[in-house]
């Protein structure tokens, strides 16, 4: 029988302490790491565990327990950084600030985005130093990257429900990921591919459509198998032909379970009327503005990036021969997604990430 471990220290703010720390938290100014370090002493403060704040702000626990310990021994003091032996450093803590400040918080007035020229011509520091202090803290003027968070009311028990599919499949059914890849691009090369020298990458023109297609796919969740359907069109029509064929090739004591999203011809007339007459079939539907929720889609990006992206066909006959081969191949030797994030870890990092909007007044 294993012993308890030491109890540790009770953790206690006054009224300026914690001032101090939600300042450092909203200000969009500080820097990340003294930023973390303050939500970590305030969740602590709040009497929350070591594990639990490790998972409520998705750090390590001998994270938590560092800071935790510095802010016992050393008060607001102890949540700085060491200093380091060396030269002693040229650039001052209020020029670091100064730059990150002008980097969150102003644009130049010449274009979206700061640059390293642009910085230091700005701050009067050079152009290495503007280098070293945006590795410091992560900042990357010159990247962006674009999301949506859904507003679909169901978004909590859709997640719930899809991910308990993804871990948990029913027994005597098969789990089935539905979608549809719509125009598919015939693409022909109007010059001859250059093919890849040393120091040159591959070489293509793209500049001659010869028409598109679209691919409906079921990927089987357990084994990785994929059903797959072309249409020249993409409307409930196509949709109820190919859950005809689904119910075709899965055995009939089977139950299926098809995760969709919510495109129109998935909720037509035509289709409901189809699923009552075929009554083993069940539709989960994802989240709106969520299509990362659906293993199917990680297949497209294969068949994508290892045969369409660099395809050459100069017909839709030809693409769709190609994409035919590619889905025997695949089947021949299927390998399954397998999904790791529980819907309580995938809400959890939802929830942080809205509550760290919402301190940064946005």
């Amino acid at each position: 029988m294993s012993r308890p471990g030491p109890k540790i220290p009770p953790l206690s703010l006054t009224d300026a302490q914690r001032a101090v720390l939600e300042g450092w938290v909203r200000r969009r100014s500080t820097a990340q790491s003294l930023a973390q370090r303050s939500r970590i002493v305030l969740e602590c403060a709040e009497g929350h565990s070591i594990m639990e704040v490790s998972r409520r702000l998705g750090v390590t626990a001998d994270m938590v327990r560092t800071w935790r310990r510095r802010f016992l021994e050393r008060g607001l003091d102890g949540l700085s950084d060491e200093p380091r032996p060396g030269v002693p450093r040229k650039i001052t803590d209020a020029d670091v600030e100064r730059v990150i400040v002008k980097t969150l918080e102003e644009k130049p007035k010449n274009a979206t985005h700061w640059s390293t020229r642009s910085m230091a011509a700005a701050t009067g520091m050079s152009q290495s130093a503007i280098s070293r202090i945006w590795r410091a803290f992560a900042l990357a003027p010159h990247r962006s990257q674009t999301f949506k968070l859904s507003t679909d009311p169901l978004f909590i028990d859709k997640v719930r429900d899809v991910v308990g599919l993804y871990l948990d499949p029913p027994e005597k059914a098969l789990v089935l990921c539905v979608d549809e890849k719509s125009q598919i691009q015939a693409l022909d090369r109007s010059q001859p591919v250059l093919p890849m020298m040393p120091g040159v990458p591959e070489r293509r023109s793209h500049d001659v459509r010869a028409g598109t297609t679209t691919l409906f796919a079921a990927l089987e969740v357990a084994t990785g198998k994929v059903i797959g359907s072309l249409h020249r069109r993409h409307r409930a029509v196509e949709f109820k032909k190919f859950l005809t064929k689904l119910d075709k090739e899965v055995p009939a004591d089977l139950e299926v379970h098809l995760i969709l999203d919510n495109y129109v011809t998935h909720k037509t007339p035509e289709i409901k009327k189809w699923l009552l007459a075929h009554p083993r079939f069940h539709l989960h539907f994802t989240p709106t503005s969520s299509s990362w929720l659906n293993l199917v889609e990680r297949w497209f990006a294969e068949l994508t990036q290892k045969k369409l992206k660099r395809g050459v066909h100069r017909s839709v006959q030809a693409l769709e021969r190609d994409i035919r081969s590619w889905l025997a191949d695949w089947n021949e030797h299927p390998k399954p997604f397998a999904w790791t994030k529980t819907a309580d870890e995938i809400l959890d990092k939802v929830a942080a990430y809205c509550r760290r909007i919402s301190d940064s007044g946005h």
